[in-house]
């Protein structure tokens, strides 16, 4: 957490100290607020590898720590779905008579009807 917090404190320094500069050069407000991002985010990307790979592991860490306190998440509904086509599933191979499908390739087609030349 503590790493985390670092690093975010450290960019919005970086973003309020380019930021004034660029005022103070008449950029405007809204552009100023736009390229002191920008700049930031370069400034962090470059400087900060170290402190940013640290608060993202420490981040990835606590969301594994979170996921495996929470357990698997239950879906009732998929495990029904799952129930009801394991049991056609079933159903479908003991069934020994013919299939509709079977009946439906018997039955001629509409280019059955056609005349070939």
């Amino acid at each position: 957490m503590r790493d985390m917090a670092l690093f975010a404190v450290i960019r919005l320094l970086l973003w309020v100290g380019i930021w004034w500069l660029l005022t103070l050069f008449d950029v405007g407000l809204l552009l100023a607020a736009a390229l002191a991002a920008l700049i930031a985010m370069l400034i962090s990307i470059l400087f900060l590898d170290r402190l940013r790979s640290s608060a993202a592991l420490r981040w990835k860490a606590a969301d594994e720590r979170r996921r495996a306190r929470k357990g698997r998440p239950v879906d009732q509904d998929a495990d029904a779905e799952d129930a009801a086509l394991d049991e056609d599933e079933t159903h479908d191979e003991v069934h020994d008579g013919p299939d509709e499908d079977d009946a439906d390739q018997d039955r001629p087609g509409p280019e059955s009807g056609r005349r070939r030349s």
